[in-house]
């Protein structure tokens, strides 16, 4: 990898992972509800899972979504059910002392998966691959991406988590933890709104 795409790829790895998105509004929520401790695995998980979404795509699996068109739209419709869910859960989320006793943040392997509906970060991938993979470097060149996209990633999506936490002391009381839950909410919602107008 030449030293042009090695700096491209980490200024556009830096800028996708830091800017708003679905990932980063539930981590900053879960920073909130949960503390950086509990949110941990959720973090490793959006990091490692979407590198290694970046990684398979990057071997080829790119080309199914060429291939087989109605794959696309099929991913939306489960990306929109799913992100609807999540809102709703953000937005009713139980202020720490009241949680019941099974509330938890999403686990590393839900955070992971959840990369595979996430559209922001699917289209993440697809560029850093399609963009920044040199041409005659095969497989390991996917890799490439893959691991710098990763290690740009987690310190990005770690400040997110961390800023929730940061912001838990001002939202001590229930009504202003309801109305930043429900805020994320929202915010996760409006995250739809790019990825349903490239499908229009």
């Amino acid at each position: 990898m030449t030293y042009e795409l090695l700096t491209g790829l980490i200024l556009f790895a830096f800028a996708s992972s830091i800017t708003p998105g679905p990932n980063n509004i539930m981590l900053m929520a879960s920073g909130v509800n949960f503390g950086l401790r509990r949110t941990v695995p959720h973090m490793l998980g959006v990091s490692i899972g979407h590198s290694a979404m970046t990684l398979i795509l990057g071997l080829g699996l790119v080309q199914i979504f060429v291939l087989i068109p109605w794959l696309r739209t099929a991913l939306t419709v489960v990306s929109v059910v799913y992100l609807l869910w999540l809102a709703w859960r953000v937005a009713n989320a139980a202020p720490p002392d009241d949680a019941p006793q099974d509330a938890r943040p999403l686990t590393f392997l839900q955070a992971a998966g959840f990369q595979w509906v996430n559209p922001k970060a699917i289209y993440m991938s697809i560029y850093a691959q399609t963009t920044y993979a040199p041409n005659d470097a095969g497989w390991t060149g996917a890799v490439a991406v893959a691991v710098i996209f990763g290690l740009v990633n987690l310190p990005s999506v770690a400040t997110w988590a961390w800023g929730g936490t940061q912001i838990r002391r001002w939202l001590d009381g229930p009504g202003r933890l309801k109305a930043f839950n429900w805020t994320m909410a929202i915010l996760l919602v409006l995250s739809l709104y790019p990825m349903l107008m490239s499908e229009v």
